[in-house]
């Protein structure tokens, strides 16, 4: 910034009078701040359409994908109403483009209904998912846009480039951004609104109708946003608030400037909600409504709070399958051990391994100065507030499935560590763009597997499976680049798989059976096991895996064992199951 200063000091000077090259260090300036934007998207759009590519479907995203289709050809509401229509609209906006077919007879639940469309209606899996997949990759990069924005208006267009960096690097982000999944949709959209509520501190009647309009499409999004309404209608009355320049004024006129903003926070309520109802209207006009498959009763102050919604009935019934998941039994892992439940730190401990080192100094920085800094404390109730609440509710969750419940953290902290550069000190001009280096090296050696990312202090991607299981390693993302391995490696061979996901084996190419089913003595050849199955293995799994050597790997999120024939009189009770990276005690 001084730097900045002394060269426009110096062109002033030489340009005379007439500042005949004044505005031409701006320029530079301006055209350089470009480049360095559209360089950080381009590479972002690289490894999203890179990853976008070579993954097989994960998990959920047959779910999606088969949701947008049946919508795409019915227009109705039906299967997977635990999520709003409008994540599923902008996939299918994609898929179409893949001209997608779907028996009309066909009856069945989702997940049917997802490999019924993938794998049984003639249609192309790898076209059909790389379709559906590249709506959600250009919302990521407007996003990024949004990241980049909200951070120049707080620190200047250096911050906005670092904060755009972050998000650009981010292995979760980039993983996440590049599937047809919900996570980054509902997350950005509700970045936006914030930020739109920010502006609205100087523009109430032109930013605060956008904010309800952003709001609403998080809430057609995810129904987890739902925990940030009450802060962003705070915020927003907060907004009207400062517009109204109360400093000065009587108290009837702080009333009267309270009073506007409630009404305001109010009408940006509003203007969510009709957001919401578009989007059920835009999917089917006639909001017809029958569940695929049973919705569970809530009692109590959350039933009587989700009968109070002014919401679709479709909505607030998925409401109502969230609150039944909520109060399922999840089998957990972390840092190499097996649990029933959830556990209140295992967000904060999975984002210590799976977010690169240097970005946890800056967002822990940028956080402190935030609430430091005279210049930018106004903006920190919207920046920290909001992720913070939205944290808390993921950690009393009872899914203990992955940082994708937490995927907004890189995007408000991201616009947090840019508030690095409003510290007028040498170390804060020397530190964070060396930390941005290190965050990006590390973010592009995990090219292209960035699902199973973690950092340096934790081994790195091929050591995840050792301390996280599902979303953070291995989501069934890697079926086709198995296929592949053994067709260059192992033809001809016995296979014997145990996948975790949604993808069909056959569909690949990949014929194998199912090792748990046989037994042990004729289990012999290649054993093929998803980690995520590994990190949960016991009993015949466990005592299989005893007895095989791990000799390959796919993706850091798929075991190749050569299994030998057992020898005789074969005890495992006192042996360590064997994994990839070690042996770790066998326990049922």
């Amino acid at each position: 910034m001084r730097w900045a200063g002394v060269i426009d000091s110096v062109t002033r000077t030489v340009g005379g009078p007439k500042g005949r090259w004044a505005a031409r260090p701006g320029r530079y300036r301006r055209w350089l701040v470009v480049a360095v934007v559209v360089a950080l998207l381009v590479q972002m759009a690289v490894a999203m359409v890179t990853t976008a590519v070579e993954q097989t479907p994960t998990i959920d995203e047959p779910v999606y994908v088969g949701t947008a289709v049946d919508s795409l050809h019915h227009h109705r509401v039906r299967y997977n109403p635990e999520h709003p229509p409008l994540g599923k609209l902008i996939i299918a906006a994609g898929a179409a483009l893949a001209r997608p077919h779907l028996d009309a007879a066909f009856t069945g639940d989702q997940t049917a209904l997802g490999r019924q469309v993938l794998y049984a209606s003639g249609n192309d899996p790898w076209r059909l998912m790389l379709c559906a997949r590249l709506p959600m990759i250009a919302l990521t990069l407007l996003f990024g846009l949004v990241v980049f924005a909200f951070a120049r208006e707080l620190t200047g267009p250096v911050g906005g480039a670092v904060a755009l960096a972050l998000y650009t690097f981010s292995p979760d982000i980039v993983a996440h951004g590049s599937l047809a999944t919900l996570d980054v949709p509902a997350a950005g959209s509700l970045l936006t609104s914030v930020w739109l509520l920010w502006r609205a501190r100087r523009w109430p009647r032109r930013y605060l109708p956008l904010a309800g309009v952003a709001l609403g499409a998080a809430l057609a999004t995810k129904m987890s946003m739902l925990a940030a309404v009450p802060v962003l209608l705070l915020l927003a009355v907060l907004s009207v608030w400062y517009a109204r320049g109360t400093n000065g004024r009587t108290p009837r006129g702080h009333a009267r400037s309270l009073g506007i903003g409630v009404a305001a926070a109010v009408a940006v309520a509003l203007i969510a909600v009709a957001v919401v109802w578009a989007v059920y209207f835009l999917v089917d006009p006639r909001l017809r409504w029958t569940p695929t498959g049973p919705v569970p009763v809530v009692h109590g102050l959350r039933g009587l709070a989700v009968d109070l919604l002014p919401l679709p009935e479709a909505y607030r019934d998925g409401i109502r399958v969230q609150f039944g998941f909520e109060h399922d039994t999840w089998h957990g892992f972390l840092l190499g051990h097996r649990y029933l439940g959830s556990l209140w730190y295992y967000l904060p401990v999975a984002l210590l391994v799976k977010t690169p080192l240097g970005m946890l100094a800056l967002w822990a920085a940028g956080t402190a100065v935030m609430l430091v800094v005279p210049r930018l404390r106004p903006a920190a109730p919207y920046v920290l507030i909001p992720a913070a609440v939205l944290l808390l509710a993921a950690l009393i969750g009872a899914r203990n499935l992955g940082v994708r419940y937490a995927i907004f953290l890189p995007m408000f902290l991201a616009v947090a560590a840019a508030g690095l550069m409003a510290v007028r000190r040498r170390w804060a001009y020397g530190a964070t763009p060396a930390l941005v280096l290190f965050v990006a090296v590390s973010s592009l050696r995990t090219y292209p597997y960035y699902l199973s990312y973690s950092n340096e202090a934790f081994g790195g991607p091929s050591r995840t499976h050792l301390r996280l299981h599902d979303s953070n390693v291995d989501w069934g993302q890697d079926l086709g680049r198995l296929a592949d391995r053994l067709r260059e490696r192992y033809r001809g061979e016995r296979i014997w798989l145990v996948y975790k996901g949604s993808g069909v084996p056959s569909a690949y190419g990949i014929h194998a059976s199912d090792p748990r089913r046989a037994r042990s003595e004729e289990v012999r050849g290649l054993l093929v096991v998803s980690d995520s199955s590994i990190a949960q293995a016991t009993g015949r799994l466990a005592a299989l895996i005893d007895g095989s050597e791990p000799i390959d790997e796919v993706g850091h999120s798929i075991t190749l064992y050569r299994r030998w024939p057992p020898p005789p009189c074969h005890d495992i009770s006192h042996t360590g199951r064997r994994r990839k990276g070690g042996v770790v005690p066998h326990s049922d």
